[in-house]
């Protein structure tokens, strides 16, 4: 083994078919992966409101994924790869800092709580972590005809005028709804 090009070249190689065995094989296995049955794609509000969930950064401390672990339990089932059917790229998070947020759909399908925790989270879970995304939000002395307004407790309201939800929080919203986990058909 005195010869470098020799080492180098094998170790390209070795490198190159674990990247094809480890990266892109998988990749091709699960890109042909069917959905679950039910699942569809997301509509236009839904994805305009992935962009923002993408945007913001949300995928850092939040995952879409549950494990099947015990502890997980509470988020719902164990995610499987027909959960993803139409999520490209798969937004599965880097780490839980917050709740998983794979079934929020589900757990949270109210949009008064959803806007509420977007504009400031420790309206309703007095212990958590996360930012307020108050530019989502715009503060008005009334509101017009057709907008949503959000309906903050006391203590968390502004002093002067009403809270409205701007599209992109209406659409993040949408997107927080759309995250949830169907039954899995029965094995057989």
């Amino acid at each position: 083994m005195n010869n470098v090009w020799v080492l180098v070249i094998a170790a390209g190689a070795i490198y190159g078919c674990f990247c094809i065995l480890m990266g892109v094989a998988p990749g091709m296995i699960l890109s042909h992966t069917p959905p679950v049955a039910g699942l569809k794609p997301l509509t236009a509000a839904e994805a305009r409101g992935r962009d923002v969930y993408v945007a913001e950064g949300c995928s850092y401390c939040h995952t879409q994924n549950v494990r099947p672990l015990v502890q997980d339990k509470v988020f719902g089932r164990p995610s499987v790869g027909g959960d993803y059917a139409y999520d490209t790229p798969q937004l599965l998070g880097t780490e839980r800092t917050g709740p998983d947020l794979s079934n929020i759909g589900a757990r949270q399908p109210s949009d008064v709580w959803q806007y509420i925790h977007l504009y400031d989270p420790r309206a309703l879970v007095h212990e958590s972590i996360m930012p307020r995304y108050t530019w989502l939000f715009q503060v008005r002395p009334s509101a017009s005809a057709g907008e949503i307004t959000v309906p903050l407790p006391p203590g968390y309201a502004p002093a002067n005028g009403v809270v409205i939800a701007t599209q992109q929080a209406q659409d993040l919203v949408a997107y927080l709804k759309s995250l949830k986990q169907l039954p899995l058909g029965t094995v057989k």
